[in-house]
């Protein structure tokens, strides 16, 4: 795929893909169920985010690449039957959003935009997507949401001990979602994986072509759901939200 020079207009006149991947097993998280399949209140994991992204004014439509093997989806997809394309997905997060933007890559121009969030993120705020799509309109690339880093930081020994603390000057945390110009990503992503790099997130693969992402502050409980522990925390964060935005 080429890469078109993008439009310089002041307003997000392109089309706007938007790809969840729903294709992990959740090995670090156990159970019997994939993360985005659990319980959280009254919904489940995927349907909390999926309806928060529907409910974003600029998102009309999802592309969503679960596993063959998915049992689970079947039984959801009618509430969203048109609103929600199922892709194949992949082995890995990377494979799942190149297999979706292979999906549109016949419709999808260069100079489109493509937003990739995570499925075990549910406490998105349709602020902080609004944010993103308005700070990049102008971008010749991207970026993502993110929360500058507060912790303190120290870096290990290979005993275990503390080597010496980290600057935490200039260090984000990346969330998602993260929004770039489709041939951007396509190339970005197509390049770093066909090297071998670990391709951990979508910035990664553009940060691989030398470009540099836009930074959008968002929201610190955009948290992803890694552990057990973090669905009690999600839920809690979730009726917070509701609370604000009632």
């Amino acid at each position: 795929m080429s890469l078109i020079p993008p439009s310089q207009s002041s307003e997000l006149k392109k089309k706007l893909w938007v790809i969840v991947p729903a294709a992990g097993v959740g090995r670090r998280f156990g159970g019997s169920l994939p993360k985005q399949y659990l319980p959280l209140g009254d919904k489940l994991v995927l349907e909390h985010t999926l309806d928060k992204l529907l409910s974003v004014p600029q998102i009309e439509h999802v592309w969503l690449p679960v596993s063959e093997a998915d049992e689970v989806w079947p039984s959801l997809a009618p509430g969203y039957s048109d609103r929600v394309t199922v892709v194949r997905g992949g082995a890995e997060r990377a494979d799942s959003v190149m297999n979706a933007m292979e999906a549109v890559s016949g419709e999808a121009q260069d100079d489109d935009w493509v937003l990739v969030h995570d499925v075990a993120r549910p406490c998105i705020r349709c602020q902080d997507v609004e944010a993103l799509i308005k700070a990049v309109e102008n971008s010749e690339v991207g970026g993502l949401l993110a929360v500058p880093v507060t912790d303190t930081l120290k870096k290990s020994d290979s005993a275990g001990c503390v080597e010496n603390t980290v600057p935490r000057d200039s260090l984000w945390r990346a969330y998602t979602p993260q929004m770039f110009r489709f041939g951007v990503l396509w190339r970005g992503m197509e390049e770093a994986m066909g090297s071998g790099r670990l391709v951990t997130d979508e910035a990664s693969a553009v940060e691989y072509l030398g470009y540099k992402p836009i930074l959008v502050e968002g929201h610190s409980d955009n948290i992803k759901i890694t552990h057990p522990q973090d669905l009690s925390l999600a839920l809690m964060f979730l009726q917070r939200i509701q609370q604000e935005e009632s």
